[in-house]
């Protein structure tokens, strides 16, 4: 079963049955074979039948309380991935594990409940789940193994458990290298997901999805697709990540595997937004929350989420952007047992300050910086360092900027440091800072162009073109917050929207366009497309910017 070679466990269990002298042994070897197929084969119809004989050789399952325990974790999975939800389970798990005092059950058998019970509080997405983990950790701790402890410490409040285990965890992270038990690598690339320490565990994960699928094991080479997807968003290998996603998605399609078909879900969506299809990322993250809510799967209804804040900023609209990412994690607080407030930080400071909530977006720095998080990874110390630029004073602001670009490391995470030059150049061009805030968004743009994240990038190149000259047509001339204004007016965006993503109050954009609309000779928005079209090119700056 570590190897994940599936059809052998379960003929290795089924034949041990066979030979089995007294009911009670054979009972938790069927039991066992049950167990491999929800969780290993997801042969869900076999299963109950392996169940029903178990029950046959053991009526009470009396004789038997590593089965009881083995049966109850075999239900938990079958709910999991059926029409079940995450109370259910839990119940049943919380319950089996309470029955397994001390000495009652083998230690697999307690790993595997405890390993099924993490499961359901991660996706559950509340902190009162973990209670129940919490409590029966600290009755069965000697027998609790290292790395399953260090799961824990990782997944369900990372902005508050993570940091004191770094260093455990990277020791268990280069321990992989030679590593062949597939559960142990699942259960340490799992650890590693939300400091960013995916990279190094990628070869044991190709293992796991190699040798899984030559053993028929189902489960453990779509979780390590899971991991292999993720680390490929994160560090800017999009192609490669919209591959594993999409071969991940059918595999948990074809397999009725859920627990993992989210995720994949939420993949593709970043990617679709990120890449500018926000009709197909919105589906997406709709279909997330028509599987999930009903279920009670919060992590998934907040990974939704997270798609809606990409979506909203991809549009420039920071209010519903504000309203999804305080959903997630209110501001001014990081969240007990939401792993995605870690990523949403900065989104969220940004969007409280383009919406006049300045309050609100210093609390949530000042959360930032006392929860310690810029120490899980350079791509989190890039997000914290650059939220509080993003608050800060124009005076100060710029060199809190120059610290989160000069963090070493942050150049594996392209989306990201581009996401903060952007940032940068949009800063400092508002400070008239020209010639700095062109290198900052030209980079920018180069980021942003290279990895196809069309939105970020037309924003880029909007900012670029806000930089030139003012633009004469006759003896009027527009300034180049005037141009700037008029363009997003002539897309559609109303004087709100507008004001959002120039840090104006909609009645100074309205004053603008009180004064631009007789300089283009127009009466009306729905004219500003044909003027600003009918302006003559725009002539070269005198430092030689030529611009996009």
């Amino acid at each position: 079963m570590r190897r994940g070679d599936a059809t052998g466990a379960v003929s290795a269990l089924l034949r041990a049955a066979d030979l089995s002298p007294d009911h009670s042994s054979r009972s938790r070897r069927l039991t066992g074979a049950a167990y491999v197929g929800a969780t290993l084969t997801l042969e869900v119809q076999g299963v109950p039948r392996l169940l029903a004989a178990a029950r046959n050789a053991d009526p009470e399952l009396g004789g038997s309380l590593p089965a009881a325990v083995t049966a109850a974790v075999t239900a938990a999975h079958l709910l999991l991935n059926a029409d079940g939800d995450i109370n259910t389970a839990h119940r049943l798990l919380a319950g089996a594990i309470d029955a397994a005092e001390p000495g009652h059950a083998s230690d697999d058998v307690i790993i595997q409940a405890l390993q099924t019970l993490i499961a359901v509080c991660y996706n559950g997405g509340r902190a009162e789940l973990w209670a129940a983990f919490e409590a029966a950790i600290g009755r069965l701790a000697p027998r609790v193994p290292a790395d399953l402890l260090l799961l824990s410490r990782t997944i369900a409040d990372p902005a508050r458990f993570t940091v004191p285990v770094l260093g455990e965890l990277d020791t268990a992270v280069r321990s992989l290298r030679e590593e062949q038990d597939h559960w142990r690598i699942l259960t340490v690339s799992s650890a590693a997901v939300y400091s960013d320490r995916l990279g190094g565990c990628r070869e044991a994960l190709l293992r796991v999805v190699r040798d899984g699928r030559a053993g028929g094991a189902v489960t453990p080479p779509i979780s390590a697709l899971v991991n292999l997807s993720l680390d490929a968003l994160m560090t800017g290998r999009w192609d490669e990540a919209q591959q594993r996603a999409d071969e991940g998605l059918e595999l948990a399609n074809a397999s009725n595997y859920r627990l993992a078909a989210w995720l994949f879900q939420h993949q593709q969506a970043f990617l679709a937004v990120a890449r500018g299809d926000l009709h197909t990322a919105l589906a997406l993250a709709d279909q997330i929350v028509q599987w999930a809510v009903p279920r009670g799967f919060g992590q998934a209804e907040a990974h939704a989420r997270h798609v809606r804040v990409l979506a909203a900023l991809a549009q420039g609209d920071f209010e519903d952007a504000y309203q999804h990412a305080a959903a997630i994690s209110p501001p001014g607080v990081l969240a007990s047992h939401a792993p995605l407030a870690l990523w949403v930080a900065m989104d969220l400071v940004e969007a409280a300050l383009r919406t006049g909530r300045p309050a609100e977006a210093a609390a949530h720095v000042t959360a930032v910086r006392d929860a310690g998080i810029a120490a899980l990874s350079p791509r989190l110390r890039l997000l914290a360092t650059a939220s509080e630029a993003i608050a800060a004073p124009d005076n100060t602001a710029p060199g809190l900027f120059d610290n989160a670009l000069a963090v070493p490391g942050a150049d594996r995470f392209p989306f990201d440091l581009g996401r903060v030059r952007l940032s940068c150049g949009e800063r400092l061009r508002r400070c008239r800072a020209t010639t700095e805030s062109r290198a900052q968004l030209t980079a920018a743009l180069e980021i942003f162009e290279g990895l196809g994240a069309k939105p970020w990038a037309a924003r880029a190149a909007s900012e670029l073109r806000a930089t030139r000259r003012a633009l004469r047509r006759d003896d009027d001339s527009l300034t180049p917050q005037e141009l700037e204004i008029a363009e997003l007016a002539a897309a559609g965006l109303s004087n709100k929207q507008i004001g959002q993503r120039l840090f104006l109050s909609h009645r100074t954009v309205g004053a603008h366009l009180y004064q631009i609309f007789p300089k283009l000779g127009v009466t009306s928005r729905a004219a500003l497309r044909d003027a600003l079209a009918s302006l003559p090119p725009e002539r070269h700056d005198e430092d030689g910017d030529h611009g996009r």
